[in-house]
């Protein structure tokens, strides 16, 4: 039963048994307006701007998600025609409940969306299920949402991939593991989390792990690539074209700071590399990306590597069917000087997108982790930055694993100036 919401509409008061939603703007039909479901709108807590922009370019913007009505900032509310709660957003029939009562109230779902890779799955079964044929259908996100399954997309696209095995018996990883040598990569085949992710030295880590892990979970150990993470985000249109694309570094894994619990940095780039656009295009091709925001990541060798390559070359990590998380898209629009959550509102209003980059910089994010010794002070890198600084808070507490606890975003010109403010913001006493 989803949970039932009442007196909290502008123009009625409106509750039914099994129905949890609330008419939070006018209640008219508008003849010929597109429908756009968007699933948990309120999170990411910059995910409103997206239902902003939608709205903007005169679309019917229809909210659903697990969070009460009043605790919706006043911005999403005012972007939403339509808001249904739910009692959860993993809860697959309470959603599709929730879609089936807009169809009844609006008529057809021209778009279904959630930017969200942890959602794709559900997101491609609820359009399946209805017939909302733009975007990934459950059958195409199928294909996609494993590891193993991107890797050799990537390798039919020609792009090197990292050696994987899937996890089975000892006897058969062992082999493996003489093959590619140790340390090795252990990850969830399914799913983004870095809590699944870690690194075995050993026999004894390897057995320890076999015995631990999930049975019904599926697991691929890697040979572990030394090189800096950097990506290809893209916003792709219903051919399969990008409309915008940019990228980012990020000098050493998320797996490193979370685990070994240390600052954090990366960073976006208005200038894409040559090498870097034509991977993601050609991934693009291959796996059949359209109408959506794509995230996919590689590594670029720091070392000559045996099996794959030279130092500088790009090889293939993983894909997401969404935007990054954290603040990336904030930080592409302060590098790019554009606004990303207009150009994938034009392109699901109008097919394209008139809103170009404006300028060519770089946009850091520093995650300074609590407990060490800074030698510049917060106040000091605060004056000292005071013009290129963008965003400076404290990282919620289910980010810090990756993100740090104190962040600092701050924009330049030239690379030099970034890597400046990045060492002064860095800058920690030798602890023995």
């Amino acid at each position: 039963m989803a949970i039932v919401s009442k007196g909290k509409t502008r123009d009625n008061e409106y509750a039914e048994s099994g129905m949890g939603f609330q008419s939070i703007n006018r209640r008219e039909m508008f003849v010929g307006m597109k429908n756009v479901v968007f699933l948990s709108p309120n999170h990411p807590a910059n995910y409103w701007h997206f239902c902003y922009e939608l709205k903007q370019n005169g679309l019917r913007v229809l909210g659903i998600g697990d969070a009460p009505y009043d605790s919706l900032r006043q911005e999403l509310k005012e972007s939403l025609h339509e808001y249904y709660r739910v009692e959860s957003l993993e809860n697959y029939e309470e959603v599709y409940r929730a879609v089936a009562y807009f169809i009844h109230r609006y008529g057809t779902i021209d778009w279904l969306e959630s930017n969200n890779d942890d959602y794709a799955e559900r997101d491609a079964r609820l359009r399946t299920a209805y017939c909302i044929t733009s975007g990934l259908q459950e059958e195409e996100v199928a294909r996609i949402r494993s590891k193993s399954g991107v890797k050799e997309i990537f390798q039919q696209a020609g792009i090197q991939v990292a050696r994987w095995h899937m996890v089975d018996d000892f006897k058969h990883c062992a082999a493996f593991i003489r093959e590619v040598g140790y340390p090795v990569v252990v990850k969830a085949d399914c799913g983004m989390r870095s809590d699944d992710t870690r690194k075995l030295h050993n026999d004894e880590e390897l057995k320890a792990f076999l015995e631990s892990r999930e049975p019904e979970e599926k697991y691929l150990l890697e040979e572990l690539v030394h090189g800096e993470l950097v990506s290809y985000d893209a916003v792709i249109d219903a051919s399969g074209e990008p409309i915008f694309e940019t990228g980012n570094v990020t000098p050493f894994t998320g797996m490193m700071t979370a685990k070994e619990k240390d600052n954090a940095i990366y960073y976006a780039h208005g200038e894409l590399p040559g090498d870097t656009r034509e991977a993601g295009r050609a991934a693009v091709k291959h796996i059949g990306i359209r109408s959506r925001f794509v995230h996919l990541a590689f590594f670029r060798l720091t070392q000559d590597h045996p099996g794959l390559g030279k130092k500088g070359k790009l090889v293939a990590l993983e894909a997401t069917m969404g935007t990054a998380g954290g603040y990336w898209l904030d930080m592409i629009n302060f590098a790019n000087g554009t606004d990303v959550y207009k150009i994938w509102a034009d392109m699901i209003a109008f097919g394209e997108s008139q809103r170009c980059a404006q300028q060519r910089g770089y946009c850091a994010f520093v995650g300074r982790r609590d407990g060490k010794r800074f030698i510049i002070s917060h106040e000091r890198l605060m004056r000292k930055y005071r013009e290129n600084l963008r965003m400076v808070q404290r990282v919620p507490e289910e980010l810090t694993g990756l993100m740090a606890n104190q962040m600092y975003v701050a924009v330049f010109e030239t690379k030099e100036e970034m890597d400046a403010f990045c060492a002064d913001a860095l800058w920690c006493e030798n602890v023995a």
